[in-house]
């Protein structure tokens, strides 16, 4: 017999852990090849993780809610043959801990024990010997405000708190801000909440918990400022349904609205590179991607926000096919955490539940965010070379929320106003 070593494997470029949520199989039970054997969390995706043989499940060696490296062995699995297996090695888990190694001169071997158990909080070995090596205290420790997974303080929230120690109070970074902790309690209120007999308390699920801190979070970190405008949609409207039809029996796909404002969206993006950047502390990094992400429906109720990768260079069959594609496996909660990664600016339709606009909150560490309103009948002013005359044309407001730290006014509302402008041009008569 031979054991083969299970690995968490590589979820994206950006993903480096994942929390396990749920074990699918019990140690004793027979496993087939591709058959999921645990389920696990990213920060916005959650996942099943199979086998890659077949075999009997002999070990476990993570627990649930247990925090879980790429390339870590979870656990191990007996299959026929006489040698033991493993799973690929994967290069990227190294690379974080060479960083830190460049960044922070703190040797973890020869640094001088303290006893941290006096205190509840986890820190991590490399957070222990940069408090030892800096003289800081159990009680400073406790004091910083943790930006990690779980409320827990890394590298850079202590490495911070050194910078400015006895200066200011510790801020996190606006980076590090954006990724908050899902259980830590950002949006508890300072107000006790009464309850009476008849009210019901249920707590958050753990997305729920997750979209409460990046909204918190964002709040907190950018200044939000909106543009609205209103946009005449009355050619992209008759246009639809015109080749919706052709369009879903040549392609295989249905003809939404969306594709064709995410078009637009892109093309505007490109003409304002101003507004495809991140925020990184003190630094703009100019984004050379288009990466357009779009708020879609969990089958729980929630959203989440998939990535259409390199936006600008998709045709509208192309952007129809990656919007249906993404938003189909959103629904099916089949996404996979790099659906979810490298977004450079998002799009939401507010529309889709009746709303005429909204405010919406940005996805950081982007500087802005569209909300499509609702496509509506109203009675508008029509001019011609014969006179003004009052028609109905269909009409839609665009909500444009920008980061005022980075994003003036001039260019937040000359970036609306070209999505504007981009629908409005289109031609009713063009092929697809």
């Amino acid at each position: 017999m031979a054991k083969f070593e299970l690995k968490l494997p590589k979820m994206g470029e950006s993903v480096a852990e994942a929390t396990i949520t749920n074990w699918l199989k019990n140690v004793g039970d027979a496993i087939n090849a591709d058959e999921a054997v645990l389920e696990i969390a990213t920060d916005k995706v959650d996942s099943e993780v199979p086998s890659e043989v077949s075999g009997v499940l002999t070990e476990i060696l993570f627990q649930v809610n247990d925090v879980v490296k790429v390339g870590q062995t979870i656990a191990v699995i007996e299959t026929e043959g006489g040698s033991v297996a493993a799973a690929p090695a994967v290069q990227e888990v190294a690379a974080p801990a060479a960083e830190v190694a460049k960044t922070v001169e703190v040797a973890v071997d020869t640094a001088s024990p303290a006893d941290f158990k006096a205190s509840d909080k986890f820190f991590s070995p490399l957070v222990k010997n940069i408090a030892t090596a800096e003289g800081i205290s159990i009680a400073e420790l406790e004091s910083i405000t943790g930006s990690g997974k779980d409320g827990r303080v890394t590298k850079e929230d202590i490495l911070n708190y050194i910078k400015n120690r006895g200066n200011q109070p510790v801020v996190a970074s606006p980076v590090a801000v954006a990724k908050p902790a899902p259980t830590a309690p950002v949006a508890a209120q300072s107000v006790p909440v009464s309850v009476n007999g008849g009210d019901e308390i249920v707590e958050m699920d753990r997305m729920r918990k997750l979209i409460s801190g990046y909204m918190v979070a964002s709040v907190q970190t950018s200044a939000h400022v909106q543009s609205f405008i209103e946009v005449d949609v009355t050619n992209i409207v008759k246009w639809r349904d015109r080749v919706k039809n052709a369009f879903e029996k040549r392609e295989g796909e249905k003809l939404t609205f969306t594709p064709i404002f995410m078009e637009a969206v892109a093309k505007a993006l490109k003409d304002f590179p101003g507004m495809n950047i991140s925020v990184d502390g003190e630094f703009i990094i100019k984004r050379k991607n288009i990466n357009l992400g779009m708020a879609a429906a969990l089958p729980n109720g929630n959203l989440i926000v998939p990535v259409i990768k390199n936006a600008d260079q998709l045709n509208l069959v192309g952007m129809a096919k990656a919007v249906n594609d993404l938003g189909n496996r959103a629904k099916a909660g089949k996404l996979k955490p790099d659906d979810t990664q490298g977004g450079t600016y998002t799009v939401t339709n507010v529309g889709t539940f009746g709303s005429v606009f909204g405010t919406p909150i940005i996805n950081q560490p982007q500087v802005g965010i569209l909300a499509l309103g609702a496509i509506r009948k109203v009675p508008a002013v029509i001019e011609t070379p014969e006179g003004d005359f009052i028609g109905i044309r269909q009409k839609m407001f665009l909500s444009h929320s920008y980061d005022h730290r980075v994003v003036d006014g001039a260019l937040g509302g000359s970036f609306v106003k070209r999505v504007a402008e981009y629908l409005e041009a289109f031609d009713a008569n063009r092929e697809y």
